[in-house]
């Protein structure tokens, strides 16, 4: 998926109880194995990743390996019984100049507030170190809205994740569909399928096989 917008879709956060059976589960269904990415020192994660091509997706799950963090866990994997996407990131267009501070300002202009720029690194299996700036999920709008996320001169996790599956559709609802499009709309992702209302919120994403030639 390509968007016309001032940013893109980075990656999407499927939180799961347990990583080894979320991704033996992913390969069952879909015939690509995610890689193990790593773990979130401090915050007592760990992820594994697959790509769709110019994004991925992030499975994250509770680490047993780290001790309890000081605070809960990161998109409420502490509270998971089955895999449920939770929320997206998306970045700024560098092709066309677009900064985080330019989609903080524009989620701003949207009366949505990110919140501040913070700087997390983890480590991949082979030891090579990954560096980037977010704003912390705040999981707004059930998920819909989504987190900003600037790889800076770091290699995106979608160029070496595993591939063969691509991301044909992501949609939502969410019950107060009107704010959550406020956002999407500055952030001009014409490539999400517009929010509405619904009595069970959340997120749906098709995943499909994608095409060689």
């Amino acid at each position: 998926m390509t968007s016309s917008g001032m940013a893109v879709i980075d990656h999407l956060v499927l939180a799961v109880p347990d990583l080894d059976a979320a991704m033996a589960d992913f390969e069952r269904t879909h015939g690509v194995r995610p890689a193990i990415g790593g773990r979130h020192q401090g915050l007592g994660t760990h992820n594994a990743l697959v790509s769709f091509g110019d994004s991925y997706l992030e499975l994250i799950a509770p680490d047993p390996s780290q001790p309890d963090p000081d605070g809960p866990r990161p998109f409420g994997v502490d509270d998971i019984d089955a895999p449920r996407l939770v929320t997206f990131a998306v970045r700024p267009d560098a092709a066309k100049g677009e900064t985080i501070e330019m989609l903080i300002a524009a989620c701003q202009a949207a009366r949505h507030d990110p919140g501040p720029v913070v700087s997390m690194s983890r480590r991949t299996p082979d030891g090579t170190a990954l560096t980037w700036r977010l704003t912390f999920p705040t999981m707004a709008h059930d998920g819909l809205v989504p987190f900003l996320i600037d790889w800076g001169s770091t290699v995106n996790p979608a160029t070496t994740a595993p591939g063969g599956v691509s991301l044909v559709e992501l949609s939502g609802t969410t019950a107060d569909p009107d704010a959550a499009n406020a956002v999407l709309g500055v952030l001009a992702l014409d490539e999400f399928a517009r929010p509405v209302g619904a009595t069970h919120p959340g997120l749906v994403v098709h995943i499909g096989a994608r095409r060689n030639d």
